[in-house]
């Protein structure tokens, strides 16, 4: 076995036995259980306030400490801690976590629906997200995840900006952008938006980005602002198109016996403070991501205003496409539609 398989099996042993771990400690004997609940929380992204992630747990804990006292006690695992997004993804839906907050897109690997907001153009803004997941699309969506993935969504929150495509060399006009290599998020729609873009989409792990862009592998990155910033890819990638081509949410949910199991008086207020949890997450999007676009500027990063039409109708088909797959999402897209 090679030094790198070691390592791999090392790490994959080491998540399993903080898993493990995490469920024995933090599980409460039924002595105690009218006095504190212990909540195990699942995060692919650091602990700190770059992070759509914690920015939403660190106020539900608030919000929930300001209620109850110590009823509650939150064990956060931060930046992957207890191994992958998809296999986490499987944890909360057996029980194993409680809590997981996270992109949407993973659920898509459990819930195909979810997809549906991987989507290019699907949503004009962030606040047209918001219309649409606050009322029928959001409860669809909620309602399709609940049978078929066994969660509760707690609310559905914003990335920290929309994302743009970041180049090497400049894209002046939309034929600019045609086969050159993006790296784009490895699920199904995000690889069809940047295909009907005109570029190579590749599908590529993000600790793999920056060496991928230093070496010539890859052309470009897709990314909101605030991760080609604390990534560093600006460091490699000079010019950007604001296209502005996917405004995929946050989600935060929890296992539904664990939601369950909550004795009655906390359920309300379990929910009241993911509500808002969720709208002050939101009220923070547009600032971090209008932040991380000064900065980048400040860097030496170009941003170039594109014809976004033009984008919007070369990747219309794609959730065309994928309502003629699921059918069940044709009146989650009609709607989303009706609140633009």
């Amino acid at each position: 076995m090679t030094i790198l398989k070691q390592l791999s099996t090392t790490k994959k042993v080491i998540s399993t036995v903080l898993l493990c771990l995490s469920t024995m400690v933090f599980s409460i004997p039924s002595s105690y259980a009218a006095s504190q609940i212990n909540i195990r929380v699942y995060s692919s992204l650091p602990e700190n306030n770059n992070s759509a992630h914690y920015l939403w747990y660190a106020r539900f804990k608030e919000n929930l400490a300001n209620k109850t006292g110590d009823k509650v006690k939150f064990s956060f695992f931060p930046n992957a801690m207890l191994g992958k997004e998809a296999d986490a993804a499987q944890q909360v839906k057996v029980g194993a976590l409680d809590i997981m907050i996270s992109g949407t897109s993973i659920w898509s690997t459990l819930v195909p629906e979810i997809g549906i907001l991987d989507s290019g153009y699907l949503f004009n803004d962030m606040n047209h997200v918001g219309r649409s997941l606050d009322g029928d699309a959001g409860n669809k969506l909620a309602a399709i995840m609940q049978k078929k993935a066994n969660i509760q969504v707690l609310g559905f929150g914003y990335s920290l900006g929309a994302r743009n495509i970041y180049t090497k060399k400049p894209v002046n006009t939309p034929e600019d952008l045609n086969s050159l290599k993006i790296r784009a998020l490895p699920v199904p729609n995000f690889l069809e938006t940047i295909k009907s873009m005109g570029a190579v989409p590749i599908p590529m792990p993000g600790g793999e980005v920056y060496s991928g862009l230093q070496m010539g592998v890859i052309d470009g990155v897709e990314h909101d602002a605030p991760t080609v910033l604390t990534s560093k890819y600006y460091e490699q990638t000079k010019n950007a198109i604001l296209s502005q081509h996917i405004y995929n949410p946050i989600v935060a949910v929890m296992n539904k016996q664990a939601f369950e199991r909550l004795p009655s008086e906390l359920k309300q207020e379990f929910l009241a403070a993911a509500k808002e949890a969720t709208q002050y997450e939101r009220s923070l999007s547009s600032t971090a991501e209008q932040q991380a676009i000064s900065e980048l500027k400040s860097l030496g990063v170009n941003f170039i205003e594109v014809d976004r039409a033009y984008y919007k109708e070369k990747t219309k088909h794609v959730h065309e496409d994928f309502v003629k797959k699921y059918p069940q999402t044709q009146e989650i897209v009609e709607y989303i539609y009706s609140v633009e």
